[in-house]
């Protein structure tokens, strides 16, 4: 099978790319993974012994595209690629015509944002590609229903797969704190992301405005890469909170940072379902999210976390000086939220269902798995 995406970067897809390319069962799957540009996960994946195709495509609009597209197509044939499957859209609009034209078996699409978020340009095609596709995998419910009731796409063949937690790395355990700018009774907020105007992290800026003067033992920490970041920056000098700012570019490993946050805070006015969410609430911290996407799915207000409504700064503060001054509640809300992700939410049950999804395919286009153990334990599940 061919995993594709834009970049093998710090973004949540790449990372749910790499996790499942890494954990699928090798006596079933063979995993190859193709990609725009190199990241630091391509490294990850070599070392995992898993082929890698760097394609190099900067423009569709450059004539080299098109040699690019030849080149994957021969790929597709040379090693006999039986499943293709987009994790994001570019990669959707170049691979999936690309999958058809050189005769894959079973081209599978994915959709893990809202489709408002995708270049005019580039929607067009994708909804062409809604055409040709034997199927979409999705990463929440909240995908499921904008797919099928806002886009129109069959119901019968979008599949349901949430993202999976690689426990071993995401932990409330065995913490390993960077040093903290303030007393013992410092609290950390913070967020990890791609600095893109979606995750509006300017709501969280004002937020912790309000919340200073009257908290003056809070600090706020923003960790990632992305061009929002000089604007955030400056909005920080603007509110007269920069000395209580900190900025720290995309980190491979993010769970040193998130262990140092006692409070994680997802204000983003679009989501899926979110990664950092995710890891955030296996580190153990309280979370704060958005009431939007999928948010509610991994947030149940009150016990494993709090949500307030979107684009509310007031109703955000709110929440913010609740926790900052409530030292039970946010041990509490961790302990909860590290219990849920580890329950529901593990990288071995992600990877199981997105196995299952393949299975189907296969045993419908009559493709023998391998050994076969892939296929027993799918059918004897009844999932996928």
């Amino acid at each position: 099978m061919l995993l594709l995406a834009r970049e093998m970067g710090p973004g949540g897809t790449e990372r749910q790319l790499t996790e499942l390319a890494k954990a699928l069962d090798r006596r079933s799957f063979e995993p190859h993974v193709a990609y725009f540009r190199e990241g630091f996960r391509s490294e990850e994946l070599r070392e995992a012994g898993i082929a890698c195709l760097c394609l190099g495509v900067q423009s569709f609009l450059n004539p080299q595209a098109f040699r690019k597209a030849w080149a994957l197509g021969n790929y597709i044939r040379r090693h006999r690629i039986h499943i293709v499957h987009t994790f994001d859209y570019p990669l959707t609009c170049f691979g999936v015509p690309v999958a058809r034209a050189f005769g894959a078996p079973i081209v599978l699409s994915s959709q893990r944002a809202h489709r408002m978020l995708i270049p005019r340009a580039y929607l067009r095609m994708v909804r062409l590609t809604d055409r040709i596709v034997n199927g979409i995998v999705v990463n929440c419910e909240y995908m499921r229903r904008h797919v099928t009731d806002d886009e129109h796409f069959p119901s019968d063949k979008v599949h349901l797969c949430y993202n999976g937690l690689n426990i071993s790395c995401f932990s409330a355990h065995g913490a390993v704190f960077p040093p903290r700018k303030g007393g013992g009774d410092t609290v950390t907020v913070g967020s990890v992301s791609v600095l893109r105007p979606e995750k509006n992290l300017r709501l969280l800026l004002h937020a912790f405005a309000r919340l200073t003067p009257e908290t003056p033992n809070a600090r706020l920490i923003l960790v990632g890469s992305g061009p929002e970041r000089g604007n955030l920056q400056s909005l920080a000098r603007e509110l007269g909170i920069s000395d209580r700012c900190m900025f720290q570019s995309a980190q491979r490993d993010v769970s040193v940072w998130l262990r140092a946050m006692d409070i994680f805070v997802l204000p983003s006015i679009s989501e899926a379902l979110s990664n950092s969410l995710m890891e955030a609430m296996g580190c153990g911290c309280a979370v704060i999210a958005s009431n939007a996407g999928g948010n509610s799915e991994l947030v149940t207000s009150g016990r494993t976390g709090l949500l307030f409504d979107s684009e509310n700064v007031e109703d955000l503060a709110k929440e913010l000086k609740r926790l900052v001054e409530d030292r039970n509640l946010r041990a509490r809300l961790g302990k909860n939220a590290a219990q849920s992700m580890h329950r529901g939410f593990s990288l071995a049950a992600s990877t199981q269902a997105m196995q299952n999804i393949y299975s189907s395919f296969f045993r419908a286009n009559d493709i023998g798995l391998g050994s076969g153990a892939i296929l027993a334990r799918a059918a004897g599940s009844g999932r996928n």
